[in-house]
């Protein structure tokens, strides 16, 4: 499964590469950017069916360490490259700084959260799921700010200033594959907590871990 997951995982990058070296998510200022929105709920879309339809892929999903996933949300402090091009004036306010602090608070937060979970402290759980859902919420903040920056004709929030667009690349990878592959990894992380699984997942769990 694992290697099956990996080729899914470079065909998915190599996919997302080629479509924005071809403009296919850039959309004119007049119309919505739905070539961009469906790459990002495209992939969850999936995981969910798929999650749902065979057992063999939820098992794998629930064993999968959950402070490995809770690291990998460590990544998201890359985030504050948004309050970098904001300041140079190339993306709007309205995205950039929602979009860029969740992130980066997000990102902050995760080694703290982990090093909790590592410890075995009490509330670690708790910790876990509210650092989850602060990343879904960040995320849905930046794809709707987004949307509503990108043209005027979802609520005439764009400006006609010349900045970088999020279906070029190489920002398109953010929303193309960043996005929905950390959503996926939150979705995970959350089934976990609600199922109680240990850590570590459940096929193999060190007596000490067990124990907290």
């Amino acid at each position: 499964m694992a290697n099956v997951l990996t080729l899914v995982l470079v065909v998915w990058l190599l996919s997302v590469v080629a479509a924005g070296a071809a403009g296919i998510f850039e959309a004119a200022p007049s119309s919505p950017p739905l070539a961009l929105l469906v790459a990002v709920v495209g992939p969850p879309l999936v995981f969910a069916l798929v999650y749902r339809i065979s057992r063999t892929f939820r098992d794998f999903a629930l064993n999968i360490d959950l402070r490995l996933l809770t690291a990998m949300q460590s990544w998201r402090v890359l985030g504050g490259m948004f309050l970098a091009l904001y300041a140079f004036g190339l993306l709007p306010g309205l995205f950039a700084w929602p979009a860029g602090i969740g992130d980066v608070a997000v990102g902050v937060a995760a080694p703290f959260v982990v090093l909790a979970m590592l410890r075995g402290a009490p509330t670690w759980r708790r910790t876990v799921t509210w650092l989850n859902i602060a990343g879904l919420v960040d995320f849905v903040g930046a794809v709707g700010t987004g949307a509503l920056t990108s043209t005027l004709s979802l609520g005439g929030m764009a400006d006609e200033a010349s900045r970088a667009s999020m279906g070029a690349l190489p920002l398109s990878l953010v929303p193309t594959f960043g996005v929905p592959l950390w959503t996926i990894f939150h979705v995970i992380s959350l089934l976990q907590l609600r199922r109680r699984m240990p850590l570590g997942g459940t096929a193999a769990v060190r007596p000490a871990t067990a124990s907290r």
